[in-house]
């Protein structure tokens, strides 16, 4: 079993980023992990960096806390320089940081074994609800309570599920059984100490390319079809449902809000609203909204404007994220937070941490969280039923 730190970010598309290698590190959990990230990547100039913002920043960014059950026990921060990193693209790969030797290519032969070898282990987590429905739609009740009063628009609540007394022996081939079922573009791979993450995101939080920003907000979920003739119809569904899409331009809005904090002059635009795409387990509605920034502007500076990301808060941000401290039963850590890399350019792209499992070895602690959108026309039980959507293809595949 390899020990030092991986990350694996897989497009799904044929390409991927693979960081390997013991470096120097940054991991903080002590209330001022922000302004030591800052440091750790001006100390280090010209060099790839890989990492995870955990939710629990946000009480960093505004007065704010966090109180409630933390079962994975997550840092709040995780950045280091690996001594490897190579561009996976098809049959090939190319070393953009470290040298081709015996420990980079016995790793790599490694790794490229085991993302072609479908011989998975067998898995038999035994997951329970942090909540159950009742308490689910109770606290659904009382949140759409807040909207009517004119507290909230919208808000992003999410539950736990989560698994006690696991030891995942194999985390690589546990990884690649999960990406077998959700194929997401963002999609990736995290381990470190006794930590381990597999996330199956779709969603994007920000890219950034010379001085263009992008974000990618999901909101808005159906579930496929059985054939391909309701697989069309559920998508048409989607496209016109006036509470999906009041969701996913409340958030556009929110991103736009965002972005403007540190965008040049009237630069942030929708380049695409309530677009429809779909994924192995479910259609989700997305929208790109994208900006430019001066080029002193940091990545410290677009975190503090921008994180967390709208899609995983709510409208207004900050007295949604006061309500989800309130109404949810779970530390969130770095569920709904985000993973990501740096280049030696200062340019960057991080995903959201949704439809993932996190791992805690030490304490042989598995969670898988999910949430969605509530507003004004959000049903209770349908919105734990689309919670179960969500999760349910996770929970199962990784257990057959």
């Amino acid at each position: 079993m390899y020990r030092f730190p991986i990350t694996y970010l897989n497009s799904n598309n044929g390409c991927g980023l693979l960081a390997f290698g013991d470096g120097e590190n940054i991991l903080a959990s002590d209330g001022n992990c922000i302004s030591k990230l800052e440091i750790f990547i001006k100390s280090n100039p010209g060099k790839y960096i890989f990492g995870y913002l955990s939710y629990d920043l946000k009480n960093e960014i505004e007065n704010l806390s966090s109180n409630n059950i933390d079962g994975v026990e997550f840092p709040e921060l995780y950045f280091w320089i690996p001594k490897y990193v190579v561009e996976l693209k098809n049959e090939n790969f190319n070393f953009v940081q470290g040298d081709k030797d015996k420990e980079s290519l016995d790793f790599l032969n490694y790794f490229l074994e085991e993302e072609t070898d479908q011989n998975y282990h067998p898995n038999k987590f035994n997951f329970k609800e942090r909540i159950d429905k009742a308490k689910y739609i109770e606290q659904i009740k009382k949140l759409k309570e807040q909207i009517h009063l004119g507290n909230i628009y919208e808000i992003n609540f999410c539950q736990e599920f989560y698994a006690e007394n696991v030891n995942i022996e194999y985390p690589l081939d546990l990884y690649f059984k999960l990406n077998k079922i959700t194929k997401a573009p963002y999609s990736s791979f995290m381990q470190f100490g006794d930590f381990s993450v597999f996330c199956g995101s779709p969603e994007r939080f920000l890219k950034k390319t010379d001085d263009t920003l992008i974000s990618e907000p999901i909101k808005g979920t159906a579930k496929r079809g059985l054939n391909e003739i309701e697989d069309e119809n559920i998508k048409k569904e989607l496209i016109n449902d006036p509470k999906e899409r009041a969701e996913n331009i409340m958030i556009v809005d929110l991103v736009r809000n965002d972005l403007s904090k540190i965008a040049k002059k009237n630069s942030v635009k929708v380049d695409e609203l309530c677009g429809i795409y779909s994924f192995e387990t479910v259609h989700q509605m997305i929208s790109t909204v994208s900006c430019k920034v001066k080029k002193e502007t940091s990545f410290i500076d677009i975190i503090k404007a921008t994180f967390p990301m709208g899609s995983m808060t709510g409208v207004p941000k900050i007295r949604a994220m006061e309500l989800i401290e309130e109404h949810e039963s779970f530390k969130r850590g770095l569920y709904s937070g985000s993973i990501g890399y740096i280049t030696p350019s200062g340019d960057f792209d991080f995903n959201v941490v949704i439809r993932s499992l996190l791992y805690n070895k030490n304490k042989n602690y598995l969670s898988c969280s999910v949430g969605g959108a509530i507003t004004d026309l959000s049903s209770p039980e349908k919105e734990y039923d689309e919670c179960l959507v969500k999760v349910q293809r996770i929970l199962n595949g990784i257990n057959e």
